[in-house]
């Protein structure tokens, strides 16, 4: 299968650059796909389309202000550094930018020497993995020295570092959102859970993987990144005891997809674990777990563009997705939204 089968144009004014005042009020499109067909409505409608006895799964990753900007010892010249994950206690897979300015043995100092840094070794794809010196904690310093790393595409400033975060954000890890999350406020979960529909926490920190597109003319030579996940005994019991009521599991977002999708056995079964997932998942899989998504509209050509095809048929996504370019859907990060079921 081609990585151009996903391709599709989409108008630059359609790349939401903010998000809206009220989190709820994005747009929700509604793929039956079984049935083959599109709605539209507004996000706070994906209540009518969860039943009791549903589970909603969302990924409780809290994004870290990964972007650093600091400069080699005695040099001038601005270099960033995005942090994409820890690897060892103080050592971090990063991107640099410029990259040549930082060989291995290259040091790099922030805020004055707050913290410090030095390329231990070079990554096959060009990272560099930085060894972090340091005193106190390193979230802390990170508080007071990093910036949002917001994706390139978003090209004007967050002026609330808070709307690239989920409301129920807990565990920082994160080198982006997962954005799928950040159409819920708190209301609208107490509404869900008052309905009788289990809300179920699991983390995956986004990693790499978001900042890399797919170069490969074919998608089967695409090499996965890896990301960190964790799910508790008491999520995997609430899973397994909503699947073999008849209940739906709803996913939110491609990062909880991946993961569950990564613990469950060949039955759809799931276990308390952690560990590092690099599945990929492009039309063929068979889902063993998710029975319905919710999700952002995606960049071109890139693996979030593939699970949605493998869940919904590419066929189906493509037409949805010109379905919302047509009616001028807000696209990426901080755009519009679609419920696939």
């Amino acid at each position: 299968m081609k990585t151009s089968e996903f391709n599709y144009e989409l108008p630059e004014e359609l790349i939401a650059q903010h998000p809206l005042e009220e989190r709820t009020s994005s747009r929700l499109l509604i793929l039956d796909k079984n049935k083959k067909k599109i709605s539209h409505g507004k996000f706070e409608d994906i209540l009518e389309h969860m039943n009791p006895g549903d589970g909603i799964v969302l990924n409780d990753s809290r994004v870290l202000p990964a972007r650093l900007f600091g400069n080699r010892p005695g040099k001038e010249e601005r270099l960033e550094v995005l942090l994409l994950k820890r690897t060892e206690k103080s050592i971090w897979e990063c991107l640099v930018r410029p990259g040549k300015k930082m060989k291995a043995g290259g040091k790099i100092e922030f805020g004055g020497g707050t913290l410090k840094g030095t390329v231990i070794r070079i990554g096959e794809d060009g990272t560099r993995f930085i060894d972090f010196s340091f005193e106190g904690i390193f979230e802390e310093i990170l508080d007071k020295l990093g910036e949002m790393p917001l994706p390139p595409y978003i090209t004007e400033k967050l002026e609330d570092g808070e709307r690239y975060q989920t409301v129920y954000s807990k565990n920082p890890g994160s080198a982006a959102a997962p954005t799928a999350g950040l159409h819920f406020d708190k209301d609208l979960l107490e509404r869900i859970s008052e309905k009788g529909i289990e809300i179920i926490y699991l983390t995956l920190h986004v990693g790499l993987g978001t900042f890399r597109p797919v170069k490969v003319d074919d998608i089967n030579d695409h090499i996965m990144h890896s990301e960190y996940y964790q799910i508790s005994d008491d999520a995997a019991e609430t899973i397994n005891r909503i699947k073999n009521k008849g209940g739906r599991i709803i996913s939110v977002g491609t990062t909880s997809t991946r993961t569950l999708e990564t613990i469950a056995d060949e039955n759809g079964n799931v276990s308390a674990s952690s560990g590092w997932t690099d599945i990929f998942i492009y039309p063929g899989y068979r889902f063993k777990l998710v029975d319905g998504l919710i999700t952002n509209f995606h960049l071109p050509e890139s693996t979030l563009m593939m699970l949605v095809s493998a869940f919904a048929t590419k066929e189906l996504i493509m037409e949805a997705y010109q379905d919302a370019i047509n009616n001028k859907y807000r696209f990426f990060s901080f755009g519009d939204s679609m419920f696939i079921k």
